[in-house]
């Protein structure tokens, strides 16, 4: 008899993410180097891989049951793949106790089977507000964790309904295609971050750590009011459900995947046309300032012949390449630059973040830094 369903969803999951870790690392196709024999230890087998030049992936655990699902799928199925399996998780010290349960979270990794397994104290921030900030101390440290120990990917185990909530936060803030798409099922780094769990509903992965008695722990955080997320969770998905009808999620979660697809395409698109308008920007003066980027310098003509999701796009690379930050870079910016091009009627430079100038000059958009 085989597995629970549940179970053998999410092991199916896993193991097909760590297929494509397998293809995509470099250790995974390298010949296998036979290791000297203890007196206390046989020889390999021949053709076999030492433990220690596997690759390892590691799982992100927070405890819940989303993590701690995805943790024992990785503890089984990466063995039977030969490759190693650890897992991290991050103590983010909002909460009293949090040292504690993070040690707890550790534990049971260690239980699982996982090695290495390591706890991470951060210090949250308070940039763009308190989630945001916890998100920014939380993939620092499991970038700190990768490349401490080598890893091929780190797997996270975000779902469908997470997915949904992305879509739907992204909007109401109204950001775009780009925002539209939600979490990417391969991300960060080299493609570090990998999402097994997307196609998957929150009750299945809850399912799963049920039937094997894998003990989870719900963060409050998670009911919190207080958190956009959870009143987007707790409130405005519920209502949208009982107005709507059943499939609310799984539709921004299709959803999700049509919006990156677009985004993708009008990404290359955007790629392409601004090698056709950029200039060569002039060297600056001797003596003058320019903040350490090069300005850059785009056709005017060029950019009003492209369609707006396309010239958008290549405003905005353009500002980022003169020094411009992305995280602080949003769409009134865009539209405001894109006036430049579509409304020119004599108007001022606009100011960017980043002290980045955007000043209009006969047949060229000037973006610098200073």
């Amino acid at each position: 008899m085989g597995p629970h369903p549940a179970v053998a969803a999410i092991r199916l999951a896993v193991r097909r993410v760590l297929h494509d870790v397998l293809v995509d690392s470099p250790a995974a196709s390298a010949p296998a180097q036979p290791s000297p024999a203890s007196p206390a230890q046989a020889p390999a087998p021949r053709g076999s891989t030492p433990r220690e030049s596997r690759p390892l992936v590691l799982a992100a655990c927070s405890g819940g049951a989303d993590s701690m699902a995805l943790a024992s799928a990785l503890a089984f199925e990466a063995p039977r793949l030969g490759l190693r399996a650890g897992g991290v998780t991050v103590d983010h010290g909002l909460q009293p106790g949090s040292d504690l349960r993070a040690a707890e979270v550790a534990e049971r990794m260690r239980e699982l089977g996982l090695a290495p397994v390591e706890s991470i104290a951060v210090s949250v921030g308070r940039d763009g507000g308190p989630e945001a900030a916890a998100r920014d101390a939380r993939y620092a440290a499991l970038d700190s964790a990768a490349e401490r120990h080598a890893a091929a990917a780190v797997l996270l185990g975000h779902t469908r309904d997470d997915q949904a909530e992305t879509v739907l936060l992204g909007l109401a803030r109204g950001s775009g295609t780009r925002s539209l798409s939600g979490m990417a099922r391969v991300s960060g780094t080299g493609g570090r971050y990998r999402r097994p769990f997307l196609q998957l509903d929150r009750h299945t992965v809850r399912q799963a750590c049920l039937v094997q008695a894998l003990p989870v722990w719900d963060d409050p955080h998670n009911v919190d009011p207080a958190y956009t997320r959870s009143r987007v969770r707790h409130e405005a998905l519920p209502v949208l459900e009982k107005a709507l009808g059943k499939g609310v999620v799984e539709a921004l979660a299709r959803t999700a995947q049509l919006s990156r697809d677009d985004a993708d395409a009008l990404d290359a698109w955007a790629v392409r046309a601004e090698a056709e308008v950029l200039r060569t920007a002039p060297a600056p003066a001797p003596g003058a300032g320019s903040g350490g980027a090069e300005a850059v310098e785009l056709d005017t003509v060029g950019l009003h012949g492209l369609p707006p999701a396309v010239r958008r796009r290549v405003l905005r690379r353009a500002a980022i390449a003169a020094g411009a930050p992305a995280g602080s870079l949003f769409a009134r910016h865009i539209e405001e630059v894109d006036r430049l091009i579509t409304g020119w009627r004599g108007q001022r430079a606009i100011n960017l973040p980043g002290r980045v100038e955007v000043r209009r000059e006969g047949g060229r958009l000037v973006i610098r830094q200073g």
